[in-house]
């Protein structure tokens, strides 16, 4: 099988939307929204998405890969209304709303329908939706192929476009059976658009198993973060991590701050830390409801909460465009997780501030970080006297945090309640995998009669 053709970097490209060849209601709905410039990806996918050639983009995150795909669809839907037209795969629950959101204001002027299909969610009510025929569906596989399998009159034999995004992150979350189902059952004439971060073999293996002929577009071709992006480094020793968080969270305030942690154990306890000492903290992560998950990104969004205490959930694909300052308490152990981490920040040519708090643990991990992305992070100024100043009361919000932990715990609020919520399904894994990196380990039992 040929290897993808390369697209041409010459030095003439488009500058504007309306020189790329769009029409006049997508250039309508870019004027609304503020695109005034194609970023780079867009600039040199979009001539040859118009052209009807399948298309590998792989570009950093915050680049503009969703207007690169959704734009050439819109375009084509335009010339041929019909329902089902495109399906967009997403491996998280957040990022499949998000793409539902870019489309529907890109298409405003036209439109466009779009439905969400994702784990947490009330299947009928989906069902119900589909029979409507959405122009555009934005699912994670796990759910598209219950409902494939399972929604009577539903099925994608029509389709005109495939997209897979995040196709890196789709793979590592073993999402491969699924994404092959759904190969088998839509029409093998169709534009199919594959977008990565990184272009891993998997992503390779099944670039040549889904795209004929397609057309390679590489924005970066090595990790690396945006140059707007100020990198810091905060040495803390282990049992002082919790203060030095509080005393960035006080010299910060004004700042809206994205916090990672590693666990969902950790994002839930400084949440409730935080706010116990005054700050506007909400956590986002694995095991809560879907809906209290697009409840914490609302706020946050919204501004009514100035920190979000996040695991990798978050990491990825999420425009939160008000995002000033990235904290990694916990430093991720794979490089390239720090580098979406970090892009939370400093995304479409605007500035921000990364601080990875360095315990005498972690000074490998950053220097192994550092030379992934090949910058030097810089020492983030601290008062000491200050930072043991607020020890007592951080102490003590702490222990109360832990307690009530403790106490929900003993509730039984966890579990139980969330499996009667959510269901225990081959979807769940849209749920991300925080859950995984907490240690709580996954139930197997439910793919045996697959």
């Amino acid at each position: 099988m040929p290897s993808p053709e390369e697209a041409s970097t010459s030095t003439t490209s488009p500058e504007t939307f309306k020189e790329l060849g769009l029409i006049d209601p997508l250039l309508e709905a870019l004027d609304k929204i503020n695109f005034t410039k194609p970023t780079e990806i867009q600039q040199r996918a979009l001539p040859h998405a118009l052209e009807g050639r399948d298309i590998i983009g792989v570009a950093e995150t915050g680049s503009g890969k969703t207007a690169a795909f959704a734009l050439p669809i819109l375009q084509k839907l335009w010339d041929e209304p019909k329902g089902l037209f495109a399906c967009i795969l997403a491996p998280t629950r957040e990022l499949a709303y998000q793409i539902a959101q870019q489309f529907e204001s890109l298409g405003s002027a036209m439109g466009v329908r779009s439905l969400v299909l994702v784990g947490g969610m009330d299947r009928m009510q989906q069902a119900v939706g589909l029979a409507k025929r959405p122009h555009i569906i934005v699912a994670t596989p796990g759910r598209l192929n219950d409902h494939l399998q399972n929604t009577k009159g539903f099925s994608l034999r029509s389709l005109k476009f495939l997209v897979m995004d995040e196709a890196d992150r789709l793979l590592d979350m073993d999402f491969g059976p699924e994404i092959d189902q759904i190969l088998k059952v839509i029409p093998k004439e169709r534009t199919t658009y594959l977008f990565s971060a990184t272009m891993t073999t998997k992503v390779a293996k099944l670039q040549r198993a889904s795209l004929i002929n397609p057309m390679r577009v590489e924005v970066s071709s090595k990790y690396q973060t945006v140059s707007t992006l100020l990198q810091y480094y905060l040495l803390v020793p282990l049992v002082h991590k919790d203060v030095h968080l509080i005393y960035l969270a006080n010299h910060l305030a004004s700042n809206s701050i994205m916090i990672f942690t590693r666990t969902v154990h950790d994002a839930q306890r400084l949440s409730i830390m935080l706010r116990s000492l005054g700050f506007p903290a909400v956590p986002l992560h694995g095991q809560l409801s879907q809906s209290q998950r697009l409840g914490a990104l609302g706020k946050f969004k919204s501004g009514s909460r100035k920190l979000l205490v996040a695991t990798d959930v978050a990491s990825r694909g999420l425009d939160l465009p008000s995002v000033d300052i990235v904290i990694n308490f916990d430093i991720p152990t794979h490089s390239k997780d720090y580098i979406h981490r970090v892009g939370r920040t400093a995304r479409a040519g605007r500035s921000g501030k990364s601080i990875t708090m360095v315990t005498q643990y972690d000074v490998e991990l950053v220097q192994r970080i550092e030379k992934v992305i090949d910058k030097k992070m810089e020492l983030w100024p601290t008062d000491k006297e200050e930072v043991m100043l607020l020890k007592e009361r951080v102490d003590e919000a702490a222990r109360l945090a832990i307690n009530e932990l403790k106490e929900e715990a003993k509730a039984g609020g966890g579990g139980k309640k969330r499996k009667r919520e959510d269901g225990v399904g081959r979807d769940e894994r849209d749920r991300d995998d925080d859950v995984v990196e907490a240690g709580v380990p996954r139930k197997r039992h439910s793919k045996r009669g697959r």
